[in-house]
């Protein structure tokens, strides 16, 4: 399962510390981070729950770029 979430972030770089950091989060098959649409798409990992995964996707970013937000 695939879902899109707008997020807020600075710059281009930070977008791709966020889209590192959600790749290597358990429950997340892929990620990819736009910076000029200020969006993530996320693929889910079979069974897992798309809401616990974000919060630790959330969790995650905050680690690289603490004023990024996820608007889940």
């Amino acid at each position: 399962m695939k879902k899109s979430y707008k997020i807020e972030v600075d710059c281009a770089n930070c977008a791709n510390k966020m889209e590192d950091a959600a790749k290597k989060t358990q429950g997340v098959k892929d990620a990819t981070v736009n910076f000029m649409a200020l969006k993530m798409t996320v693929e889910f990992e079979e069974g897992a729950d798309p809401k616990n995964v974000m919060q630790s996707v959330l969790k995650n970013c905050r680690k690289v770029e603490d004023d990024c937000e996820i608007y889940l």
